[in-house]
C-alpha cells in the first residue's frame, strides 16, 4: 500500500453527492421548498417578457437564507426557456453587489455575462476602460443579441451608489436601447434600503415589491429533506434533520444555516470515522455553522470596527443580567480595548457610526430611548450573536 492509498479516501462512507449541501448550488423544481407562493408572484411580474414586452421591476426583502436569490434565479431560468418557445430571445445576469459594489463593476459583470465576443465582436475587458464605455458597449451587445434581459442585483444594499439602478430603469426611456427590453430584480435583506434610494429611481425601479418571511421548522426540514440523498442512504438517523430545522428555525428560520448545520454533522461524522449521523453531532455542527457565519460576515471589517463589537462582545459576557448597553458604556471599553491593542481610540461621534454599521449588518440591534427632561434620550444596543461565537471570531481575528 502506498503513502497516497493511506492518505486519501477513494469512497466517502457518508457523503455520496456533497455539492448539494453547498450554498451556491441551484436546486431542480422538485428542491424548491415552500416558496411556491413568491415563485408566482415573480413569474407574474416577469411574465410580459415572454412577449417580447418589458418585465416589472421587481424588489425582493428579506433576512438572510429565505430563498430570494434561489427563487430569482429559478424563475428566470425558467422564463429562458418560457420564452424560446415563444420566439423570444432572453437572457439574465447575476451580480453580486457586496463583490462588484461599484457602478463600473457592476456594470462590467453584467455586460461580461451578457456577451459573446464570437457574435457581437465586442471585447469586455476586466479593466482599462471608462464607465461610460462599459456602458455604452452593454446596450450594443443588448440590442444586438436578445429582445429582453433580467439583471439581477443581489444584496443591492451594498451598490456604493444608484446610479446603475437609474441607467438599467430608464436605459429605453432615454433612448440607449431600441431592441431590448430590460428589467432589474433587486434583492435586499434590509427591509428600509428603498428609504435610502434616489426619489428618481424609486419611482421607476419599485414596481413591484415582495417580501420573503423565514421559513418555520417544518418547512427547513422539507428543504432538508429534499437534499438528504447527498448522504449515502442509511447514513442519516431520523432525529438528524428534525432537530437541525428545530435550531434553524429559533434563530431567524434560515435556510443556509440549516443546510450549512446538516453538512457539518457530516463532516463531524466523516472526521471522527462514525458510520452514521447522529443527533449529538448536530449540535456541534451547529455551533460550527454560526462560527464561520459571522467570520464571514466580519470578514474585511476594520480593526476598530471589531474593537467596538468586542467591547460589546465583553459587557456582554461580563453582564448577563443586561442584555442591552448605552453607547457610552461600550465606549469607556472600546478605549480600554484599544489602549490594550497599542492603538489610539475613535472620536465618540466615529463610534457611533461603526455600531451603526454593525446594527446594519443585523449583527446588533439599536433601541432609542428617551430618559426625560433630566437624561435626554440615549440609545442602547445588543448583540444579536452568541456573544460566545463573537468572542471566538473576534479572538481569530484581532492580534
Amino acid at each position: 500500500m502506498t503513502d497516497a492509498d493511506d492518505l486519501f479516501i477513494r469512497e466517502d462512507p457518508i457523503f455520496v453527492n456533497k455539492e448539494l449541501l453547498e450554498i451556491n448550488h441551484l436546486p431542480d423544481e422538485g428542491r424548491i421548498v415552500g416558496r411556491d407562493e413568491e415563485i408566482g408572484q415573480l413569474a407574474n411580474a416577469v411574465n410580459p417578457a415572454i412577449f417580447g414586452q418589458s418585465p416589472s421591476n421587481v424588489l425582493i426583502y428579506g433576512k438572510t437564507g429565505t430563498g430570494k436569490s434561489l427563487c430569482a434565479k429559478y424563475v428566470s431560468g425558467r422564463l429562458i426557456q418560457t420564452a424560446e418557445e415563444e420566439g423570444i430571445t432572453t437572457a439574465y445576469a447575476y451580480v453580486d453587489c457586496a463583490q462588484d459594489s461599484t457602478e463600473t463593476q457592476a456594470v462590467q459583470t453584467i455586460a461580461s455575462a451578457l456577451n459573446d465576443p464570437d457574435l457581437t465582436d465586442i471585447n469586455i475587458p476586466d479593466k482599462g476602460i471608462s464607465t461610460a464605455t462599459y456602458y455604452k458597449r452593454l446596450w450594443k451587445i443588448l440590442d444586438m443579441r436578445y429582445d429582453v434581459v433580467l439583471v439581477i442585483l443581489d444584496e443591492i444594499d451594498k451598490l456604493d451608489s444608484d446610479d446603475i439602478l437609474m441607467q438599467l430603469s430608464r436605459a429605453g426611456e432615454a433612448g440607449k436601447l431600441t431592441e431590448c427590453k430590460v428589467g432589474v430584480i433587486g434583492i435586499s435583506n434590509k427591509i428600509k434600503y428603498k428609504d435610502r434610494m434616489d426619489e428618481r429611481v424609486k419611482s421607476s425601479l419599485c414596481e413591484r415589491e415582495f417580501v420573503f418571511p423565514p421559513y418555520d421548522a417544518q418547512q427547513l426540514g422539507d428543504i432538508m429533506q429534499a437534499r438528504s440523498d447527498a448522504f449515502r442512504e442509511g447514513v442519516l438517523d431520523d432525529s438528524v434533520i428534525p432537530r437541525a430545522a428545530a435550531l434553524a428555525a429559533r434563530e431567524h428560520g434560515d435556510a443556509r444555516k440549516a443546510i450549512d448545520i446538516l453538512r457539518y454533522a457530516g463532516e463531524i461524522a466523516q472526521s471522527i470515522g462514525a458510520n452514521t449521523v447522529r443527533e449529538e453531532f448536530v449540535v456541534q455542527a451547529r455551533q460550527r455553522a454560526e462560527t464561520d457565519r459571522f467570520r464571514e460576515l466580519i470578514r474585511g471589517s476594520t480593526p476598530h470596527s471589531r474593537y467596538v463589537l468586542q467591547a460589546l462582545t465583553v459587557l456582554s459576557l461580563n453582564e448577563q443580567e443586561d442584555e442591552a448597553f448605552r453607547t457610552t458604556r461600550i465606549y469607556e471599553l472600546y478605549q480600554q480595548v484599544c489602549r490594550q491593542e497599542g492603538s489610539e481610540s475613535l472620536s465618540l461621534r466615529r463610534v457611533r457610526d461603526l455600531l451603526k454599521e454593525h446594527a446594519f449588518l443585523d449583527v446588533i440591534e439599536q433601541s432609542r430611548y428617551s430618559g426625560g427632561s433630566a437624561e435626554g434620550s440615549y440609545t442602547e444596543h445588543r448583540l444579536l450573536e452568541d456573544p460566545e461565537v463573537v468572542r471566538s471570531v473576534l479572538a481569530d481575528t484581532i492580534d
